[in-house]
């Protein structure tokens, strides 16, 4: 009988988990973290993609996009021997613990907490804010 709670017990933390995954907040911290990943691999057109409108943009406008992004990129191995690490961060913005986003249904945004981890051991704290556009979650 114990084994049968056991088995149970594995089936619904498996279920919650699954369940997790799918939250949009989640959905959307989780995307924000890849984004800014492709930054700390050095895939600046990478990071650049995951811009709501960016491909709408006129080459010439994009490029220059581009080149922000490198500057952005060299500008944290400068300062802070690169970046290292993207964690999705908690929220201590609001009291429930482990919120990785905030909505807000106003402005149809999903706010997304990442943790930047430098080579320096510095970290910090930033606030993507993220839209759900054509099925995908893109930074605004």
């Amino acid at each position: 009988m114990s084994r049968l709670r056991f088995l149970l017990f594995i089936f619904l933390c498996s279920l919650l988990w699954a369940c997790y995954d799918q939250v949009p907040e989640w959905q959307a911290a989780s995307t924000a973290r890849d984004y800014y990943d492709c930054l700390a691999k050095g895939d600046s057109k990478g990071f650049l993609r995951g811009k709501v409108g960016v491909d709408t943009l006129p080459a010439d406008y994009a490029e220059q996009l581009l080149k922000a992004v490198e500057q952005y990129q060299a500008d944290m191995q400068q300062k802070h021997n690169g970046l290292r690490e993207v964690r999705v961060a908690d929220s201590h913005y609001n009291d429930e613990k482990d919120i990785e986003a905030c909505r807000d249904t106003t402005l149809h945004l999903t706010y997304a907490f990442l943790l930047l981890c430098y080579g320096d051991s510095t970290q910090e704290e930033i606030v993507v804010p993220m839209v759900h556009h054509s099925d995908r979650w893109l930074m605004k």
